[in-house]
């Protein structure tokens, strides 16, 4: 899609699959690199000091790339990790800043563990993956934000049928169905423990064509969350949806500024 594109996932495979991180963070970011992904120090000797660490302790790396692209001076990249033989496996969802020269200089990720088994039937990375209707970002990147803003931050439940297609809703969070029932049920769900799940901010909204991704802060169960929310969109709805989330941890286990 575009040389920004190309120098983030060479970034990934490279320095992560195939543990060629010095050569890599030196060939694709520039100083300088900012970092918040919180147990990753700043600049790119806090990558190498992070990345050698887990090389060694996980030799075997598989990376897929499962989405991808830009948006202006931003990459967005939804990816697959699996580790020693599937040991362990991680979904990645990463934002990126680059400078004119396409190299990147500040990063933001969310990892998750892969679920076995989700209510709708769907994983955490199935699905569609083509970029299309190009010439609609702007459009869908307003009614994304403004599904945000309205139904996920300001709770107005009413309004998530002007965002959110009555036909077709696929659903690729664990715990959630498809189609507007599914998130119904489960917004019901968290009501009944006692719990809540509320959006509070807006930090990072990118998009190209029919996909948007949001970096969101919100409360979930009561606890301080990060989430990078991936919405497709298609004629004016959006129809399939995908997250990762992470809980922040405390500020004094950070070793950078932070999540956002």
């Amino acid at each position: 899609m575009g040389m920004r594109l190309d120098n983030a996932k060479a970034l990934y495979l490279e320095a992560i699959g195939d543990g060629d991180y010095v050569a890599a963070i030196d060939k694709y970011a520039a100083d300088p690199y900012l970092q918040h992904s919180t147990p990753v120090r700043d600049g790119k000797d806090g990558f190498i000091e992070f990345f050698s660490e887990f090389v060694e302790r996980n030799p075997k790396r598989k990376i897929e790339i499962v989405r991808g692209f830009e948006d202006g001076q931003y990459v967005f990249l939804h990816a697959l990790q699996t580790l020693n033989d599937g040991e362990y496996r991680y979904v990645t969802a990463d934002i990126f800043d680059t400078n004119d020269e396409g190299k990147m200089i500040e990063h933001w990720d969310l990892i998750a563990e892969w679920v076995d088994e989700s209510v709708s039937g769907h994983t955490q990375i199935d699905g569609a993956t083509e970029v299309t209707d190009l010439d609609r970002t702007e459009e869908n990147k307003t009614l994304v934000r403004d599904f945000v803003t309205d139904v996920l931050i300001n709770g107005d439940m009413d309004k998530v049928t002007e965002y959110i297609s009555t036909e077709t809703y696929l659903q690729h969070n664990p715990l959630v169905g498809d189609g507007l029932e599914g998130l119904t049920a489960f917004v019901a769900t968290l009501t009944e423990q006692g719990k809540s799940m509320v959006y509070q901010k807006i930090h990072k909204l990118v998009g190209s064509g029919n996909f948007v991704a949001v970096l969101s802060e919100m409360q979930l169960a009561g606890a301080d969350t990060a989430v990078l929310d991936l919405f497709r969109v298609e004629d004016g709805r959006i129809v399939e949806h995908w997250d990762v989330m992470e809980e922040i941890l405390p500020r004094d286990e950070w070793v950078n500024s932070g999540k956002f």
